[in-house]
């Protein structure tokens, strides 16, 4: 319950709810924020594997700047399910390592620059849903996995303009065409 105050005659209940609202919301943003750059990195150092082959999830010698594939490997040999066909279709094809890495550096960088985050959310959200379906079933659970728990993450980012904390979402947000055109907010 609030307190009484001396001067005012009035209880606290109501400042410190104001208070407690404020620090909550200022917390949400911040969370949201780090969960943005987390993504954004994600994003972003996918690129950069592939792009250079650092060495983790894709060797030097198979870099796209070596001449390797960013896609076939992957949609040669580890998709399945039904759509296996579909993706052994277009694995190594030109278009679609283009298409990949193109969208990879965007969506990684949107994010962490927080600009564009709802264009970037739902590009995002498309490749991860393409990633999904090029395993089916996931191996660890009958339809779940952590592509689409991303997708709906970047959903609530889009949706709480997490580019506006620690990003430069208000910046961006101010320019013509996007005042013009909210979606490229």
């Amino acid at each position: 319950m609030g307190t009484m105050t001396a001067t005012t005659g009035r209880t606290t209940a109501g400042t410190t709810a104001a208070r407690a609202g404020t620090t909550r919301e200022r917390a949400l943003r911040y969370l949201y924020a780090g969960l943005r750059l987390a993504l954004g990195w994600v994003f972003l150092w996918a690129f950069l594997d592939k792009l250079f082959g650092l060495g983790l999830a894709t060797e030097e010698k198979n870099a796209w700047i070596n001449g390797g594939s960013p896609t076939k490997g992957f949609l040669t040999f580890g998709a399945a399910g039904p759509f296996e066909g579909f993706y052994h279709g277009i694995a190594g094809a030109a278009w679609a390592d283009w298409l990949f890495m193109i969208g990879l550096a965007a969506i990684g960088t949107a994010l962490l620059l927080g600009i564009g985050v709802r264009v970037a959310a739902v590009a995002g959200g498309l490749l991860l849903l393409m990633m999904w379906t090029a395993v089916l079933p996931p191996e660890t659970n009958p339809f779940m996995d952590d592509h689409l728990v991303y997708a709906g993450v970047l959903a609530v980012l889009a949706l709480a303009n997490a580019g506006d904390t620690l990003g430069l979402g208000r910046v961006w947000a101010t320019l013509p065409v996007v005042q013009r055109n909210p979606w490229l907010r």
